[in-house]
């Protein structure tokens, strides 16, 4: 199976999904992660090296044998770009990647670049040019999802990450220049508790937490007459 993660930010992929993302490369998935935008407030050239090297790190940790994406749109100036450039860019990558299942962030984030990600991406993968897509799931994004007054997370998906969660944790560690100490939401202790949390709610260990966008069922199933 072929999997897509895509981020508005570096960071996003594991606040959002990183159990998950593990768990399919432990189930012998096949894993690209799209992050969007460049790094925010890294305005140096070390800087800049420093960032790329705790992607590098992050994807070594989290098992994801391939490069991840780096599309290089402007961070938090995404609505300064045509909408056109991002859908363009994102169904290049599905069209030619293919993916079965696509991973996507909220549509109600806080963030405009996250909506403005989860609108192209949806347009990116429209049944018309994008039909093995099996199922699409939008994640949420701690520091984001939960600021936006009146767009609530209400998810209808879990997924079991009680075996991965220190991995996830273990990944995020290495995104030195954005995690923060506690109580801030990006910060290992509240990722865990939200983790505990979801997993409560569909009676597990520990859990990431999606809305179900959209799922297609392709089968040839044959349906008999009755006589």
């Amino acid at each position: 199976m072929k999997v897509l993660v895509i981020a508005p930010h570096a960071d996003d992929e594991v606040l959002g999904c990183g159990g998950t993302i593990v768990k399919h490369v432990v189930g012998g998935d096949t894993i690209r992660v799209c992050i969007v935008t460049t790094f925010y407030h890294a305005q140096s050239y070390k800087e800049k090296v420093g960032r790329r090297d705790e992607v590098t790190r992050v994807e070594n940790v989290l098992g994801v044998r391939e490069p991840f994406y780096r599309l290089k749109f402007p961070n938090a100036c995404l609505d300064m770009e045509p909408q056109k450039n991002l859908n363009d860019r994102l169904e290049e990558i599905i069209s030619v990647f293919r993916p079965d299942i696509l991973y996507i962030p909220h549509g109600g984030d806080l963030h405009k670049d996250h909506r403005l990600v989860f609108e192209a991406a949806l347009v990116a993968a429209r049944p018309a040019t994008a039909p093995f897509i099996k199922r699409i799931l939008s994640y949420e994004t701690l520091s984001e999802t939960e600021w936006l007054p009146g767009k609530g997370f209400v998810p209808n998906y879990y997924i079991d990450i009680t075996d991965f969660l220190e991995t996830k944790l273990e990944a995020m560690k290495e995104y030195k220049s954005q995690l923060k100490d506690y109580p801030h939401p990006r910060s290992l202790e509240r990722i865990t508790s939200l983790a505990k949390k979801r997993g409560s709610e569909a009676y597990m260990g520990a859990a990431e937490a999606f809305i179900m966008i959209r799922e297609v069922d392709r089968g040839g199933r044959v349906w008999k007459s009755r006589k």
